[in-house]
């Protein structure tokens, strides 16, 4: 039998949150399964890359699988760069044999870029979300816009702040749907 380690993940996510036992959404694909070491060793490796991207950001989706010597990129990023380079620096990582980039970049908008700016506000202004999330290098709440729809991703400390982060979402003039795929720390 194939051996699979599934890695995929929201990268900012899973870094902020500093775990490996994040539980998944079954909307999103982020189950996190280390395979062997050879495979646990390359996926700390392309999480660690995928991470320190420069323009890596709150309205980012980063996520990946890999599979023996296979790296399948996915998610959702709003320069055409990001996922440009995020192929390019999985593709020099020792292991890495191939690249399966299916990462989609979100069409100009306009709209979708004052709804970003607007739900970015709306969450990291609140004060318990700020305190808690806002004051890090990548803040673990991303929040991805496509088409007037906002999708929230990362992980918080608890259903709590999942709650708010969707409200204030919620309230953003001008959006269709608001579908909160926050997890919760330790798979609640």
């Amino acid at each position: 039998m194939k051996k699979l380690a599934l890695a995929l993940l929201s990268i900012a996510s899973l870094a902020a949150a500093g775990q490996k036992d994040v539980k998944p959404m079954q909307a999103h694909q982020d189950p996190y399964v280390t395979g062997g070491t050879n495979e646990e060793k390359l996926v700390q490796e392309v999480r660690h890359q995928l991470v320190m991207l420069p323009y890596f950001g709150v309205f980012d989706d980063l996520g990946f699988t890999v599979d023996g010597s296979t790296v399948k990129l996915v998610g959702e990023v709003t320069r055409p760069t990001l996922r440009s380079d995020a192929e390019n620096v999985i593709k020099r990582l020792d292991g890495v044999t191939k690249v399966v980039n299916e990462i989609e970049v979100l069409p100009l908008s306009p709209n979708d870029d004052r709804i970003r700016l607007a739900a970015y506000r709306a969450i990291y202004s609140d004060a318990v979300l700020s305190t808690r999330y806002g004051f890090r290098a990548l803040p673990s709440i991303h929040i991805i816009v496509k088409n007037g729809n906002i999708r929230l991703e990362g992980v918080v400390a608890n259903e709590g702040d999942k709650n708010i982060a969707g409200l204030r979402a919620n309230g953003v003039h001008g959006v269709f749907s608001v579908r909160n795929e926050l997890r919760v720390e330790n798979g609640r």
